[in-house]
């Protein structure tokens, strides 16, 4: 038995380990090359963390809010000791000894060279690929693991998933109108969403962070002058409390400066931490690396905003089953991840002949975070209701189930448009459905090395030239479409996250104050809210599939909930008042 193998990627995932055509292979790694794999043990009790979650993030629940410590947490999902003992004596085997543990015992950091990982993982080639300017180790190959030591992993980490590509932002240049705004700035947003000068920060023990996983940074100065253009009017801080990770000495980056301005001005007068590109080794996967450290630190913000997403279908589920495990760990310690809704509309997968189904994406189809879409002013130059961006990512998941929280929510959106949905074999009606919310997530201004750029957008959708002249031709584009099959970042939607996230941060603040536990994992309180204290959009639709059948339509914005904007954007007074309700 010892020697049989179980292949963990082909026998399923076949598309899993392709390298995307824009990374360049260099070449085979030197044998003697150091990498670092990271190990995802089998938990145990994962069934009662999912219990505890839905008990503690239910406020009809009366352990709602009665979150668990760190320890707590790792006491209940920490790996059995046969699973610890049959690893690390494979490892051991193989002469692997440098590795590290987290606090919760469930992942193992482990450095070893190329030439033992490929004894070690069966099938595994390690090659060097590289992408503008950054070098990477991937194998481009399956692996396989012994049939004994198969059952005591969920997956390898650092031998497949590819880092996320950078985003083309532009700005779109405006006739400027006497007394209208000009782009949407934390004046703008603050108008729009009903938030004072006196809403701001005021408690020492809350914090917020956003994540970021490209090879681009936000520059202190940047910040500071941000500030001193846009926060005149606020109570604000200037300055990063933590950087967790590396701060590159390049060029700012659009995306990572927008997300630091906008959720520190939004949450404003809120301690904030930047998590940035946290993988310290060419092999290291840069999202899985935060996944580690947050369950490796006893001490984080209460509220996450992530910008980052994958096609549901280019991952196994084996590995999006344990990032699910990974959101509940956060989500029982009363931490707030909120994650972008991407940026493909409703996406689209060509199955073959004149054969299209939409592409939901992950982590947004995760059943434990809240998931944010985008809109946009009707009037752009008004501060008016607002619509659909018809990019705004949205859908049903292919993988996992609708979760109770959101049947009532989502069947009744199904049966009140049902005369005009898309095809059924399009969508998974049983599937969860996503966005959550929304917020705007157009037009905005930004300061990146000290320069203020207007009107900052930009996509990366999965979709060709062709498609692009298509909506060119029949939708008011104001973004330049590039085509994609690599992980994306959604920096339209990554506009939209971290403004709720600041807002999230700013009722944290309050429950504080009165002595109420953080929001945490806030799905199953918002559906229940079924609406109130969110301005409903109910205007527009988003893309999808060019073909005879749907035309580029994807859904459709309706009364209530959504899969494009969910239950809407936030009227920040009453979701403050609703959310402190107790």
């Amino acid at each position: 038995k010892g020697n049989k193998c179980r292949d963990m990627i082909t026998k399923h995932y076949p598309s899993f380990f392709r390298i995307p055509q824009d990374w360049t292979r260099v070449g085979r790694v030197d044998p003697t090359e150091e990498l670092e794999l990271t190990f995802a043990l089998k938990q145990q009790n994962v069934h009662l963390l999912e219990e505890k979650l839905k008990l503690v993030s239910d406020p009809d629940s009366a352990q709602y809010g009665k979150h668990l410590t760190l320890e707590e947490v790792a006491s209940l999902v920490h790996p059995s000791e046969l699973t610890q003992k049959v690893v690390r004596h494979w490892l051991h085997s193989h002469g692997i000894t440098n590795c590290l543990t987290i606090r919760t015992q469930d992942f193992l950091q482990c450095k070893m060279t190329a030439e033992v990982a490929e004894t070690l993982l069966p099938g595994s080639r390690f090659h060097r690929y590289v992408r503008d300017s950054h070098s990477i180790v991937r194998s481009s190959a399956p692996y396989s693991v012994h049939d004994d030591v198969h059952q005591h992993l969920d997956f390898v980490g650092g031998l497949h998933r590819l880092p996320p590509k950078g985003q083309d932002l532009s700005k779109k240049p405006q006739q400027h109108k006497a007394g209208l705004h000009l782009g949407v700035t934390p004046a703008v947003l603050r108008t729009r969403y009903n938030l004072t000068a006196a809403d701001v920060g005021s408690t020492q023990n809350n914090s917020q962070a956003v994540a970021q996983f490209l090879e681009q940074y936000y520059h202190p100065a940047d910040l500071a002058e941000f500030m001193n253009m846009f926060g005149r009017t606020f109570q604000h801080l200037s300055q990063v409390e933590r950087v967790v990770g590396t701060q590159g000495a390049g060029k700012a980056g659009l995306e990572a400066s927008l997300d630091v301005e906008y959720i520190m001005s939004t949450g404003a007068n809120i301690s904030t931490w930047v998590f940035t590109n946290p993988g310290r080794h060419e092999s290291q996967e840069p999202f899985l690396q935060w996944m580690v450290l947050l369950s490796n630190m006893s001490d984080l913000p209460w509220v996450h905003t992530i910008s980052y997403g994958d096609d549901e279908d280019s991952l196994s589920t084996a590995y999006m089953m344990r990032i699910n495990t990974e959101f509940m760990k956060a989500g029982v310690r009363g931490i707030s991840l909120l994650f972008a809704s991407g940026d493909s509309g409703a996406g689209c997968k060509h199955m073959g002949k004149q054969q299209n189904s939409f592409r939901p994406s992950f982590p947004a189809s995760s059943p434990y975070v809240t998931t944010v879409g985008g809109t946009s002013f009707k009037n752009p130059f008004k501060v008016t209701y607002e619509v659909t961006d018809y990019i705004s990512g949205g859908g049903f998941s292919n993988v996992f189930g609708m979760p109770d929280y959101q049947a009532s929510a989502v069947k009744g959106y199904l049966k009140t448009v049902e005369a005009t949905l898309p095809p059924p074999s399009y969508f998974n009606t049983s599937g969860r459905a996503y966005p959550d919310m929304a917020a705007l997530s157009d037009n905005y201004w930004v300061v990146s090395n000290r320069v203020p750029i207007p009107w900052v957008s930009g996509t990366s959708v999965n979709y060709t030239t062709r498609d692009y002249n298509f909506y060119q031709r029949n939708v008011s584009i104001n973004r330049l479409h590039r085509g994609s099959n690599i992980p994306h970042f959604c920096s339209v939607q990554g506009a939209s996250t971290p403004v709720v996230g600041g807002m999230l941060s700013l009722i944290n603040g309050q429950r504080l104050l009165k002595g109420l536990p953080t929001l945490g994992f806030l799905n199953p309180r918002l559906y229940k809210l079924k609406g109130q204290a969110l301005f409903d959009v109910t205007e527009g639709c988003h893309l999808s599939c060019l073909d005879e059948q749907v035309q580029g339509k994807g859904f459709c914005a309706a009364p209530s909930w959504d899969p494009v904007t969910g239950w809407g954007t936030p009227n920040y007074p009453a979701l403050l008042a609703a959310l402190l309700a107790e």
